[in-house]
């Protein structure tokens, strides 16, 4: 999956139903930080939840062999900037933080329920390192 370099945020929650309109909510952190304005218009994209996969019947048909890697990519670079929550700690005490698909960032100096921004200093097939470049909390 391609994601712009416009995406100002990423977050999951719920979808709740109030009379006669379905209502998202955005986490209040992602106001205070600055990625977005209340008030302002914004493009919404629904991403399905990482726990659900496709059949093997919807890969064989929207999958072209050609172009498909045998493996997903890791949806980060080294040198990228991210902006991530910490939401567990390692087993070497260091913050473990989750991005596209479930993928893991590792970040050392980190604690649980910390929003850092952070830039890939490593990337490996099931998990990448970041260093912390900013405080936001």
């Amino acid at each position: 999956m391609e994601i712009s370099e416009k995406l100002l945020c990423l977050f999951s929650t719920d979808v709740s139903e109030e009379e006669d309109r379905y209502v998202i909510e955005v986490p209040r952190q992602e106001v205070e930080t600055g990625d977005i304005d209340p008030g302002e218009v914004y493009r919404v994209a629904l991403i399905s939840r990482e726990d659900e996969v496709a059949s093997d019947d919807d890969a064989s048909t929207t999958a072209t062999p050609q172009s498909a890697p045998s493996e997903p990519q890791p949806p980060v670079d080294v040198g990228e900037t991210r902006y991530v929550e910490i939401e567990d700690i390692g087993k070497q005490g260091d913050g473990i933080a989750r991005v596209e698909r479930g993928y893991v960032i590792i970040v050392p100096g980190a604690d649980v329920g910390e929003r850092v921004k952070i830039e890939v200093t490593e990337v490996k097939s099931n998990f990448a390192v970041g260093e912390i470049i900013e405080d936001t909390f």
